[in-house]
């Protein structure tokens, strides 16, 4: 007869193998850690452009930001976050020329934003997500690149306002944007009727929902953009990436949030991912490059080489190339996260809007 200590210890023996394995067997995601510059990565020109004043400005501003929540749970940081988003890039905002004019997208919020000269007779048309990890974030935090995208690509932009956590699920904001997505197939800036081309993009946040949407539409047999861009998307929700923890040190931006996770076991990371969206990350409507990659739009993916979500997008791209989907990865050097947002203070963020054009000058 086994003793109840005996059992014990074996229980413990085999609870401890179990972790062991859990964190010892190769992520079969590996596979696609290919080399910056491999299949399909765009090196940029290290240190060519690089405003050493202006990115030092930034990273004091993004310091002090975080400074002022750090302690806070993260429930108290919620609506302080929200705030600074939204002022946050205020003083860029005054340098945009567009049109903004506000819009129901069939019964999601939205905001068209137009440049001065772009065509307006429902020629282009693109959609774009704004990111904010998933709660925060709105069209008017996101006027610097939805005015840029505007200019550069000839496009009225449909910024949309996505249902945000924690008040609302993921699916929930999955659910927004293919609603404001058919829409925006049948309606434009000025009139309504169809459009010749169709584009979508969004960055962290918004550019997971943006790759989510890619799938969506091809397995539901919806109509495809003609193509996507992502900057510095999060892919992964399982916080499985390495770059995750080997770039935790170098990302300005996402350090405050992420030296919370590295302190976590991998196994109550899942744990808290499924409690915070309500769902699986191992889910591919969570964690799109868990799901299949192939028949996807020509999409190009722009990440930092130091922010903590590179390999979310180098993965991707890599797995997305693999499965017979056009993708390209962009990265730039010892840039923070969604550098493109601080166009114009830094020469990389103009580098990163012509990199864009030229992608889809390529593929439309």
């Amino acid at each position: 007869m086994i003793s109840l200590p005996s059992l014990a210890v074996g229980l413990g023996a085999a609870g401890m193998a179990w972790l062991g394995y859990t964190y010892l067997k190769k992520d079969p995601l590996a596979q696609f850690d290919l080399p910056l510059g491999h299949l399909a990565s765009v090196d940029s020109p290290e240190g060519k452009l690089q405003s050493e004043r202006g990115l030092k400005d930034i990273i004091q501003r993004l310091r002090s930001n975080a400074a002022s929540s750090s302690n806070l749970s993260i429930k108290r940081r919620v609506p302080i976050i929200r705030e600074a988003m939204e002022t946050f890039f205020s003083e860029a905002e005054k340098l945009c020329v567009c049109d903004f004019t506000a819009v129901d997208a069939g019964g999601v919020s939205a905001e068209w934003v137009v440049a001065p000269g772009v065509d307006k007779d429902n020629n282009r048309r693109l959609m774009y997500i704004h990111g904010g990890a998933f709660f925060a974030g709105s069209p008017k935090s996101h006027r610097v690149i939805t005015s840029k995208l505007s200019a550069v690509t000839n496009s009225s932009v449909l910024a949309i306002d996505y249902r945000l956590m924690p008040e609302y699920s993921r699916r929930d904001s999955v659910e927004d944007c293919s609603t404001a997505y058919q829409w925006m197939l049948k309606n434009g800036s000025q009139a309504v009727g169809k459009a010749a081309n169709i584009l979508v993009a969004g960055d962290s946040a918004g550019g997971n929902l943006t790759l989510v949407l890619l799938a969506l539409l091809r397995d539901t047999g919806g109509r495809p953009p003609n193509g996507a861009v992502c900057l510095s998307p999060v892919t992964d929700c399982r916080f499985n990436s390495p770059s995750i923890f080997s770039n935790l040190d170098a990302d300005v931006m996402l350090k405050p949030l992420a030296s919370r996770i590295a302190r976590v076991p991998k196994f109550l990371l899942r744990l808290s991912a499924r409690h915070l969206a309500r769902d699986n990350p191992s889910d591919p409507v969570i964690s799109p490059l868990l799901g299949d990659l192939s028949n996807l739009p020509p999409t190009l993916v722009l990440a930092s080489h130091d922010e903590i979500l590179r390999d979310d997008g180098r993965r991707y791209v890599n797995k997305a190339v693999a499965s017979g989907s056009k993708a390209e990865f962009v990265y730039c050097m010892k840039m923070p996260h969604v550098w493109p947002m601080f166009y114009p203070e830094l020469p990389e963020a103009e580098l990163a809007f012509q990199q864009i054009t030229d992608f889809l000058n390529r593929h439309i």
